[in-house]
């Protein structure tokens, strides 16, 4: 019996497919596997509320191309989006057209049912995003310039060595500062840190 909500998971690989079948059902979610977006989109007219997973790397309709038609269809689906390691430019892309976060394969399980849990919880709109703006605002204002331009940095998608050549500081100094911009943004991660920076409008469609 379904008490968690339903998840739709979209991705090519058979075998990431099934993983995530077994773990989403004993996490006690219901659970609708698609090998393809476009037979997802198909469905969706006749489907019940639910969170989609999606890979973003997949042939014919990506994951962009996906979020992209949901968005024109105004859905209320909350999409979790799942990338590849050094896909941190593409998983930005793809908040910008709405997904409410992302994942780098390999990931953690209790990461990914816990997230499904929040998008499922936070797909009615939130009365307190104003006050959240004017939070994460605070948040900006206290990091330092040098700290800006790491968080800068971090969110575009580049590693600590390329920010490092860019400033012509060591990696080693990055990694203070990048765990500097961590701990005053209060992001656990960084796909967190990317969600931040969006409320704060430090990037722009």
């Amino acid at each position: 019996m379904t008490t968690k909500g339903h998840v739709y998971v979209i991705d090519d690989d058979a075998a990431m497919r099934d993983s995530l079948n077994f773990l989403l059902d004993a996490a006690g979610f219901g659970v609708t596997l698609y090998d393809n977006a476009q037979s997802f989109i198909d469905a969706l007219p006749g489907l019940a509320f639910g969170c989609v997973v999606s890979d973003v790397r997949m042939p014919g309709l990506d994951g962009i191309e996906l979020l992209k038609r949901m968005k024109a269809e105004h859905s209320p689906f909350p999409i979790l989006i799942m990338t590849g390691h050094g896909d941190v430019p593409l998983a930005v892309e793809a908040m910008k057209l709405g997904a409410v976060d992302f994942l780098e394969k390999p990931f953690e399980d209790d990461r990914l049912t816990g997230m499904i849990e929040l998008a499922i919880r936070e797909a009615v709109p939130a009365a307190k995003n104003d006050a959240i703006a004017q939070d994460v605002a605070a948040r900006v204002a206290s990091l330092s310039p040098r700290e800006r331009q790491v968080m800068e940095g971090l969110i575009s998608g580049l590693s600590n060595k390329l920010i490092a050549r860019e400033y012509d500081i060591s990696p080693r100094t990055i990694e203070v500062y990048r765990a500097n911009v961590m701990t005053k943004m209060q992001a656990n991660s960084l796909s967190e840190l990317v969600r931040l920076a969006m409320r704060a409008g430090m990037l722009e469609d």
